[in-house]
Formats: structure tokens, C-alpha cells, sequence
């Protein structure tokens, strides 16, 4: 990433002297929302700053390991102090969303915080911050809070704490390395982090060997219950309702790479993920090649994201939303082609 300097500068003289900060991400915080955030919180005590990493609400269990997990502060757990420690915070540093509307209850007292600062990788950002790093050609928000560390001559700062946060991000923003959003630089980000002692068999094993009895039976009943294939289409569609949770248990986070078997399928280009919610349906696509998911979302599912992930909702039930996207589907795939 090429840090804009004219944005640079602005964020250099509000971390003059020490700040009052408050780390606020996205509504369902994944790897890249939790990492940076409390990658950016161990970089700013370094630098001799006070941060707290405020979350709309509880990331999924599989984070919990992070350093520093255990002071992040949720808004479904502890409203008075995650509102609290915003309010009189000095900056709201933004990381990992691009629309104040994505960080849930969060969003009133964000939006009415004077000295806001944006950092994020998805596209269309909104115009609220004081100053405002966006790029879309980032593999994650982890990798430019990197990029922005060094730029402000931090790197002393980026310590194993910092370097394990901010790897993990890297890591599932990025499916392992393997989304076209990794570039060379990306992987010398990595390889830099590494160095500062991130432990790999940690990190991986606490991203992917932490499943429970019931997400496995979940993910069994979800492939082969509620999975479509569209061969014609090279579409597969996924939709899992309410019952179909509570029947095996579901706690947040466990459907989470649920829409990524759909896309493994041989010569499928797009992956369809509906989950209903009780007071909306969720909605996940993945694709391949130049399909553009996020437009696709940000025009019927009021959603967004990058080209080939993005997320979106509905507030039709989930068999109408399924239905809705079907209609729309043929249209999409017509306007580009494979």
C-alpha cells in the first residue's frame, strides 16, 4: 500500500502527543476486524497512547486466544463502557468497514464523535472521517494498519503481540494466501510479522483445529441437506434457517467458511450463502474470476464488500430471499459471462 501522505499527515499530528483512543470495527467482527483492531491497540501503547478496542458485539469464540481479547470491551455485554469509553475518547480510529450503518448500536455514538479516522480495504468508503486510508487492493485491513505503522516510523512498535494479531487477520482475510488479493507484498508482510516471533502453530491451529462436535454436524447436515448445485449455472446456493441452528447448537462463528465448500466444487463460479436471522436473512456470495459479488449486493441486498466476497441482507423471509436471488441470478451471470 502507498499511504497518501496528505492523510498521513493529518494522523501524525492527532498521535502527537498521547491520545484517549477508541478501536471500533464492523457488526460480527471476523479475523481482519479483531486483528487489526487490537493490532492498532498494541501499537498505539507502544507509541505511549491509552486504546481500547470497542465491538458492536461478541467476535466469534475461535478469537478469543488473541492477545489482548480480553480487554475489548462488546457492546451486547457491557453497553455503559463501550458507549462510555467512545464518548470521551479523544479519536475513534475506524478499521475493517466502510459505512457507519455496519457497526450496529455503535453507530450513533461513533457518528457524533468529533475526530474520527478510517482505515479500511472495501470498496465505496464513506465520507466521515477526518482523515480516511482506503484500499481496495489490500488483502486486509491488517496489512495496510502495517503499512500506516511503518509509514509513521512505528515498526519499533510492532511487537509479537501486535505481529500475532495482525498476522491472524492477514491469514483469514486472505483464505491462507490463496485469494487473488494476495500479492508480493502482501507475502512480505507476512514474512515480516513472522520474524517479530509470531508462533504459526498457535495461530493456525487456533483458526482451524477449535471446532465443536456440533459445527461438524452442522457443516455434515448443511452439505448435504441444504446445499444446491446449478451446474448450468455454476452456481451453488446454500440457505440454512432458523430451526436448522437451533437443532444443532449454534453458537456465533460456527457457519463461518460454510460458503467456501460451494465455491471448492469443480467448476463452480459462485457461492451462495443465506442464513436466517430472526429479524433478517444474512446473505454471503463468493465468486471467481471478474464476477462482481459486491455489485451484484449493493443493488438488490443492500449490501457490499470486494468483487469476489461480499455480504448483503434481506428482510423477506429466507425462502423469498432464495427466490428473489434465483430471479435475479440469470440476469447477473448473463451480464459477465465466464
Amino acid at each position: 500500500m502507498s499511504v497518501p501522505a496528505d492523510q498521513l499527515a493529518i494522523l501524525q499530528q492527532l498521535l502527537e502527543a498521547p491520545r484517549r483512543v477508541a478501536i471500533v470495527s464492523h457488526h460480527n467482527p471476523d479475523g481482519d476486524a479483531v486483528g487489526s483492531s487490537l493490532g492498532m491497540m498494541h501499537l498505539l501503547k507502544a507509541a505511549g497512547h491509552n486504546a481500547r478496542v470497542v465491538l458492536p458485539n461478541t467476535p466469534a469464540g475461535f478469537l478469543d486466544w488473541l492477545p489482548g481479547r480480553a480487554e475489548v470491551l462488546c457492546l451486547d455485554r457491557s453497553p455503559d463502557a463501550s458507549l462510555s469509553t467512545i464518548r470521551t475518547s479523544d479519536l475513534v480510529l475506524c478499521l475493517d468497514f466502510n459505512r457507519l450503518d455496519r457497526i450496529g448500536g455503535l453507530e450513533e455514538v461513533v457518528r457524533a464523535a468529533k475526530t474520527k479516522v478510517l482505515i479500511d480495504h472495501h470498496q465505496g468508503p464513506e465520507a466521515f472521517a477526518v482523515a480516511t486510508f482506503s484500499d481496495t487492493g489490500s488483502s486486509s485491513t491488517c496489512q495496510m494498519v502495517v503499512d500506516i505503522a511503518k509509514a509513521l516510523g512505528w515498526e519499533a512498535h510492532i511487537g509479537r503481540d501486535a505481529a500475532t494479531c495482525l498476522y491472524t487477520g492477514m491469514v483469514t482475510d486472505s483464505g491462507s494466501f490463496r485469494f487473488r488479493s494476495t500479492t508480493p507484498h502482501t507475502m512480505r508482510t507476512a514474512a515480516d510479522l513472522l520474524e517479530r516471533g509470531v508462533d504459526l502453530d498457535l495461530v493456525h491451529g487456533s483458526i482451524s483445529d477449535t471446532n465443536s462436535a456440533d459445527r461438524l454436524r452442522l457443516l455434515g447436515f448443511t452439505l448435504l441437506e441444504r446445499m444446491t448445485v446449478l451446474p448450468e449455472q455454476r452456481t451453488v446456493i446454500i440457505g440454512l434457517g432458523q430451526d436448522d441452528l437451533k437443532k444443532h447448537g449454534f453458537k456465533q462463528g460456527d457457519t463461518e467458511g460454510f460458503v467456501n465448500y460451494g465455491l471448492s466444487i469443480k467448476g463452480m463460479r459462485l457461492a451462495a450463502f443465506f442464513m436466517e436471522h430472526p429479524d433478517l436473512v444474512k446473505i454471503s456470495l463468493r465468486s471467481k474470476g471478474d464476477l462482481p459479488v459486491d455489485r451484484f449486493l449493493k443493488e438488490h441486498f443492500d449490501g457490499g464488500g470486494h468483487i469476489n466476497a461480499a455480504g448483503g441482507r434481506s428482510q423477506l423471509s429466507l425462502e423469498a430471499t432464495v427466490q428473489r436471488f434465483m430471479s435475479l441470478l440469470p440476469a447477473f451471470l448473463e451480464a459477465h459471462p465466464a
